[in-house]
């Protein structure tokens, strides 16, 4: 499937021009984050947790930290749930194949909505129509290798790190606006450990994102993916965006 290059926070980015612009891609990185996207669409069923801070501005100029907690499923093609927490409340999204419901646990209202029979054909369309955000799943996109590539000017390996002792390779990705930094841990599963935005258009604006507590092919019921409007909840409506 291809998509436009979205990271966290799933801002939809279209780069025009950029395929006549001169490349530095270093073969080394895309054979690290081939084999990562190679891992990930292999598996069946998986479960992360992910800790994110994201930069604002407030109306002062000043930079101020924002913080959430997501805990993420996905199980097969068609299934996906997540729970957030954070500075600005705590929400979920709960995907069973059909429909897409988003509810807000702090003003106890929810939105249901039908939705297209694949998680990644759910993502695209909920996020065009609605602008709704779901974190870090770029790294779930078949195409998100050549993405890379398409997008960024610069793609280069820069060896390994350590992370929470974990050894890490270290790859960064740039363009005119963006620098983007993704660290894939080097052990039997290369999976992500951390990534890094730079708006380099925008005061150099950050979002950092880890991943943590993964479980490969767990066996997840699909009731999990269900969603069960809690008593008292008000059902609300949404409109497309124009």
């Amino acid at each position: 499937m291809k998509k436009t290059f979205l990271l966290l926070p799933l801002l939809f980015i279209s780069f025009f021009g950029y395929a006549q612009e001169v490349k530095d891609i270093d073969s080394t990185a895309i054979f690290i984050l081939d084999k990562m996207a190679d891992v990930i669409g292999d598996l069946e069923a998986v479960s992360f947790d992910l800790d994110t801070s994201t930069d604002k501005l407030d109306a002062n100029k000043n930079i101020l930290k924002h913080y959430t907690n997501s805990t993420i499923s996905f199980s097969g093609s068609d299934k996906l749930r997540i729970r957030t927490e954070g500075t600005k409340g705590r929400n979920g999204f709960y995907y069973d194949g059909s429909y897409m419901s988003y509810y807000n646990y702090d003003e106890n209202n929810y939105i249901t909505l039908e939705a297209p029979g694949s998680t990644l054909e759910m993502i695209d369309e909920m996020h065009v129509d609605y602008d709704f955000q779901f974190p870090a799943v770029d790294f779930f996109y078949p195409s998100f290798t050549d993405d890379m590539m398409e997008q960024f000017t610069s793609i280069k390996f820069l060896g390994k790190k350590t992370i929470d002792d974990e050894e890490c390779y270290h790859i960064m990705a740039t363009n005119k606006d963006l620098n983007v930094q993704i660290w894939v841990t080097n052990n039997t599963y290369l999976l992500p450990k951390r990534f890094v935005i730079i708006y380099k258009n925008k005061s150099n604006l950050q979002v950092e994102s880890t991943f943590s507590n993964w479980l490969l092919n767990p066996n997840i019921p699909d009731a999990v993916f269900d969603f069960l409007a809690p008593p008292n909840a008000r059902l609300i409506s949404i409109l497309k965006k124009s």
